[in-house]
């Protein structure tokens, strides 16, 4: 990570030579006028900084979507050019200035002006150039499985009411998934009580004990790597989701969508039961948060309740580290850096009242995670996906949604 800060300043700096240098030399030494100079300046500095980004300090990392998408990269340069250009002109005009120092101190504020706006239309564009690419779904084949639907049920310390979890689930199910195509995967968070022992008693098709609590990240992670299905889906074990809406998930991954999300502030949404107003807070402050991580402008990341194909599931969570809350926006992070399809869908909202969710705490350890998964993107944490059903090393056909 240190190795890439300093090729990112590095080459900053020779952009930034180069855009003085040259506005000096074309101004001063060949008399262009400070408007034509300055642009040229900066049409040559931002070509160098695109092909040095390009070639030494993104070469690996698809999440730098401007070094893949050159319009992006353009329409971004012309816009912070044009401020630049209109700042220096501003200054000169209104000061006078015109020898070589005093034009340096004039390009100084319009450079440090136009890196605001750079980084401000970079991330218009990237959110809405990756939002569309998340909204196209990928032609494929069916996955790989044994079974329709596997459902993946993180619990710590629910003794008292994973028996109830693990019926109802199949229970809700049962319209739409024979029981025979249903697996329940229940994943015991080293609770060390009888969490374990009562999702066997109830019929659990799989249940996975942790050595130790090592969070709700962990312990999907460890279901969905085990499950069976062509579907792999996950939910809270004290079914703030009622499971019976588990079934438009599956309609929708079964449609072509490779990953398939519940979304709380989706339009169709209907909340049955609101949370506490700090846990409502801090629920928003995190989902701003992940906009420093995400590029696709999703409206919900902590939702509770999301969908997978097989084949798409076993290659995001065999990349997966975060072991916390900060989990779900990983996943978001993969999805994004692989090219998958994403859909949001409303769902209804019963909110516990116990929950193991702490929020001041595990807010600190969010944000800690969020800038684990940025170092680790970059350190090539999440290279290398495993290949889904119908890959080809030409690339495959999209459909719009």
């Amino acid at each position: 990570m240190r190795h890439r800060l300093r090729r990112f300043a590095s080459i900053g700096l020779i952009a930034t030579a180069i855009d003085v240098g040259l506005l000096l030399v074309l101004a001063r030494g060949l008399g262009l006028i400070v408007v034509a100079a300055d642009a040229l300046a900066l049409a040559v500095a931002a070509g160098a900084s695109f092909a040095l980004h390009r070639q030494i300090t993104f070469g690996r990392d698809p999440s730098v979507r401007w070094v893949h998408h050159p319009s992006a990269f353009v329409m971004g340069a012309v816009v912070a050019g044009a401020v630049d250009v209109l700042v220096l002109r501003a200054l000169v005009e209104l000061t006078g200035w015109e020898s070589a120092p005093e034009l340096v101190a004039a390009k100084v504020p319009a450079i440090a002006v136009a890196s605001v706006v750079r980084f401000v239309a970079y991330r218009w564009v990237l959110f809405g150039t990756v939002r569309a690419e998340l909204s196209e779904r990928v032609e494929r084949p069916a996955p790989p499985g044994e079974v329709r639907l596997s459902v993946v049920v993180p619990a710590y310390h629910e003794e008292d009411r994973i028996a109830a979890t693990v019926r109802r689930v199949r229970d809700e199910l049962a319209p739409t998934v024979a029981p025979a195509e249903l697996e329940v995967v229940v994943v015991d968070d080293g609770s060390g009580d009888g969490t374990a022992a009562a999702a066997e008693g109830a019929g659990a098709d799989r249940v996975i004990v942790l050595p130790a609590n090592r969070g709700k990240g962990a312990a999907v992670r460890a279901g969905a790597l085990a499950a069976r299905g062509r579907t792999v889906a996950f939910t809270d074990a004290d079914l703030s989701y009622p499971p019976a809406q588990m079934a438009d998930l599956l309609a929708q991954v079964e449609a072509g969508w490779d990953v398939v999300v519940g979304s709380r502030v989706h339009t169709e949404t209907a909340t049955l039961v609101r949370a506490r107003r700090l846990r409502e807070l801090g629920g928003r402050l995190i989902n701003l948060g992940t906009y420093a991580v995400l590029l696709g402008a999703h409206r919900d990341t902590q939702c509770g309740l999301k969908a997978f194909r097989g084949d798409v599931a076993r290659s995001l969570f065999s990349r997966a580290r975060i072991d916390g809350f900060a989990f779900d926006v990983e996943l978001f992070h993969l999805a994004e850096r692989d090219g998958l399809s994403v859909r949001e869908v409303p769902v209804r909202v019963v909110n516990a009242e116990r929950s193991t969710v702490h929020v001041v705490r595990d807010g600190v350890v969010l944000v800690r995670d969020l800038a684990r998964i940025v170092r680790g993107g970059r350190a090539g944490w999440y290279d290398h996906p495993l290949p889904l059903a119908g890959d080809a090393p030409a690339g495959v056909e999209r459909t719009g949604s």
